[in-house]
């Protein structure tokens, strides 16, 4: 093949090439979306930079008692303990989908006559009051095992326990989407959580039946956004490190 030619095939090979290249670049376009771009999260520190605080260990400011009046829970070496007898507690504000990060820990359990089941130090994390990732020694100890800790209470069993011993503390990490409600009233999507428990995923997009019932089947009704509850189930559960982010 003469050289010309050669050259003449070559340059509309490089140029076929180069047109078909720009080509790709044009439609790749079409899938690239540059609005709105994200929000800027620090992450240096122990909470992210857009999390509500809800305790670090210095006041109950964020909450009040469910009964009405400030807050009866006790602050004890930079925790929040629960107080027997003084009722649940709830935060000032109200959240519909959100982040949340609790840190809890139960007491010693004695060695003569421990507690079993559920009276081995119990509490609860009440999402939008309503919907409660249980908490509990469940450190081999055995329950009902959707009672146990990590367990979304009576509707579903963790995926494992990952539970660490009595005075260590334990970490709850839990993303939450809230139900929504249609003009009826009725139910049109029903609330679903993650937790992760130690770091460990023990709920996985669950879909949440309805409220927390201790008796019978759990039913939806119609609620707006609303407060995260700690129970006061008449044992010294402490929790720390509280902090949510709105979704």
């Amino acid at each position: 093949m003469p050289a010309m030619k050669k050259l003449l095939i070559l340059g509309l090979w490089a140029a076929a090439s180069a047109a078909c290249a720009q080509s790709d670049y044009d439609k790749s376009k079409a899938t690239e979306v540059y609005t709105p771009v994200p929000k800027a999260v620090d992450t240096t520190g122990p909470v992210p930079s857009d999390a509500v605080i809800l305790f670090d260990g210095g006041n109950l400011v964020s909450w009040e008692a469910v009964k009405g009046g400030p807050a009866p829970w006790k602050l004890v070496d930079g925790a929040l303990e629960a107080t027997k007898g003084t009722g649940d507690i709830r935060t000032k504000q109200s959240f519909c989908d959100v982040q949340l990060h609790v840190e809890w820990m139960t007491p010693a359990v004695p060695a003569q006559n421990a507690p079993t089941g559920q009276a081995r130090n119990n509490s609860g994390v009440f999402l939008q009051e309503r919907y409660e990732v249980q908490v509990l020694d469940s450190y081999q100890a055995g329950t009902y095992v959707n009672g146990q800790a990590g367990s979304v209470y009576k509707q579903s069993v963790p995926l494992v326990n990952a539970s660490r011993p009595p005075q260590t503390w334990q970490t709850y990490d839990i993303i939450y989407k809230a139900p929504k409600f249609d003009s009826a009233g009725q139910v049109s999507e029903k609330a679903r959580v993650t937790v992760l428990h130690n770091g460990v995923v023990v709920q996985n997009g669950f879909e949440i039946a309805g409220p927390t019932a201790w008796i019978g089947h759990p039913l939806y009704e119609k609620h707006d956004c609303a407060p995260i509850k700690l129970q006061d189930h008449g044992d010294a559960v402490r929790f720390r490190n509280i902090w949510v982010r709105p979704l």
